[in-house]
């Protein structure tokens, strides 16, 4: 099939710019989740060598896929730490915020932050019997996943994931909502 809709030098169709779209799109309400892994040590020989590091990255891209089996998907910007490491190793978690927890989802989403041992100092979590994995403490509910697939999708890779185990911890408060171009609370 030959592609009839012309295109502009950035490889958009024509006539939809950066801006545009990022404004158009800003008008969908998205659920905030913090999506974790944990980074294998770089030598599991060493015995000197430091243990492996919790990673975080907080989400907006993330939605239900299926039920039978149960699938979820998380859009990962190519390149990003999280991108790399589940790129690498195929378990990771997710818990998703909950309203009083925009401190968190601000912390993770920082650009040039610290290192991600210190963004989890002083919050409280489990870690996930099946992917070992930070769970927040509080979170509405939280996931284990395991990598099904992976998927190019622009600058972004969509990572489908199988649930291993799902919680709904916490019934307090309402759920952590990022709506043009910033966290809200629904009412």
């Amino acid at each position: 099939m030959i592609d009839t809709v012309p295109k502009t030098p950035s490889g958009h169709a024509e006539g939809v710019s950066n801006d545009e779209f990022r404004a158009a799109m800003s008008r969908l309400a998205d659920g905030v989740v913090l999506v974790t892994a944990r980074e294998p040590s770089l030598d599991p020989d060493d015995p000197r060598a430091p243990d492996g590091e919790d990673v975080g990255m907080t989400a907006t891209a993330f939605v239900s896929v299926s039920l039978d089996p149960p699938l979820v998907m998380v859009g990962l910007r190519n390149g990003s730490r999280m991108d790399d490491l589940l790129d690498e190793q195929p378990r990771w978690a997710v818990s998703v915020l909950s309203e009083s927890q925009r401190h968190i989802a601000g912390r993770f989403a920082m650009k040039g932050r610290i290192s991600d041992r210190l963004l989890f100092d002083d919050i409280p979590y489990t870690r996930g019997e099946a992917t070992g994995a930070p769970l927040v403490g509080g979170a509405l509910a939280t996931l284990e996943c395991r990598t099904e697939r992976r998927v190019p999708a622009g600058d972004h890779t969509l990572v489908i994931g199988r649930v291993l185990t799902a919680t709904a911890p916490s019934a307090d408060g309402g759920p952590l909502v990022y709506f043009r171009g910033r966290y809200r609370q629904l009412g």
